[in-house]
């Protein structure tokens, strides 16, 4: 998902306006007044300040809502697949696991924790990379060439498959969850809009839709064996028993996934919030006017 971190931005751009605020407010508005008074001229505030005291507190509400409430992300790839689609607008709550600081993401207030079959944005965590010193660290580097490369800034987006304690174990497209085969039931080849590339490669390499039991939660994968086959858990970064604190996270899209399967876990403090609604869904203007938008997804509850 994007890099951009907006919610940061947000809050630099309101302690700034604040700070302007409160500076004037204390040390120069006054002497303004009193300067107008005596020549009997009307009171020009700096545009500087008119602009922070008009538009401060609209922006500290948008950015309480978007911090603590609901935050829009969009979806970039197509590792959700069919559950979540390239341009797909999505609402994520970030009260449903606990009240965070704002860019820190400290949590203040625990309100729960992740579930199997939960759809959750995270910042990404990065690869788990061996530093030479028999250490493993987090590195930017998806081939460990350099285990020092920054993890890049990114809010990533996939499905809870296992909670701390479970054991996990996948053989090919079988995911199993405490020894017990995860059903599935196939719905049929995949049908997309063959000018869409994601659902372009789907068709070509002949990708089935299964409804997967995970739990309580019912949900559609997508299986595409002839493109790809990820490697199996437990693997080298990978233990087969999810440790505390941590998840086992999954695209849908199950053959075209980066996901825990390469990095590892996904630590809880990495955790934004639970995806639940799609409230816009673009296609992008290469499809005419008719086709910006794909309105059957609009309203679509994320399950």
């Amino acid at each position: 998902m994007a890099a951009f971190d907006f919610s940061a931005f947000l809050l630099g751009v309101t302690v700034l306006f604040g700070v302007i605020w409160l500076i004037d407010w204390l040390f120069l508005a006054k002497a303004r007044r009193a300067r107008a008074e005596a020549e009997g001229a009307e009171v020009v505030e700096p545009w500087p300040v008119d602009w922070a005291r008009s538009l401060f507190p609209v922006i500290l509400v948008v950015l309480i809502l978007r911090s603590f409430v609901a935050e829009p992300f969009r979806i970039p790839s197509g590792s959700m697949m069919p559950t979540l689609d390239v341009g797909d607008f999505i609402l994520v709550n970030k009260f449903t696991y606990g009240l965070r600081m704002p860019a820190f993401n400290n949590k203040l207030i625990d309100n729960g924790e992740p579930r199997r079959g939960d759809v959750v944005v995270f910042r990404f965590p990065g690869y788990r990379c061996p530093d030479g010193n028999g250490h493993i660290v987090r590195s930017g580097d998806l081939t460990c060439q350099d285990p020092n490369m920054p993890v890049p800034s990114e809010n990533w987006i996939k499905r809870v498959i296992g909670v701390p304690g479970d054991r996990i174990e996948t053989r090919g497209s079988e995911l199993y969850i405490n020894g017990e085969r995860v059903a599935m039931d196939e719905l049929g080849p995949y049908k997309g809009d063959v000018k869409q590339p994601e659902d372009h490669l789907l068709m070509t390499y002949g990708s089935k839709l299964y409804t997967e039991h995970l739990g309580s939660v019912n949900h559609t994968i997508a299986l595409t064996p002839a493109y790809n086959m990820p490697q199996d858990i437990p693997n080298a970064v990978v233990p087969s028993e999810v440790p505390k604190g941590c998840y086992i996270v999954m695209g849908d899209n199950r053959m075209n996934s980066t996901d825990s399967r390469w990095w590892g876990c996904m630590p809880e403090e990495n955790l934004v919030g639970k995806a639940f609604f799609v409230w816009m869904a673009w296609r992008g203007f290469d499809n005419g006017i008719s086709g910006m938008f794909d309105f059957s997804r609009m309203g679509k509850v994320i399950h």
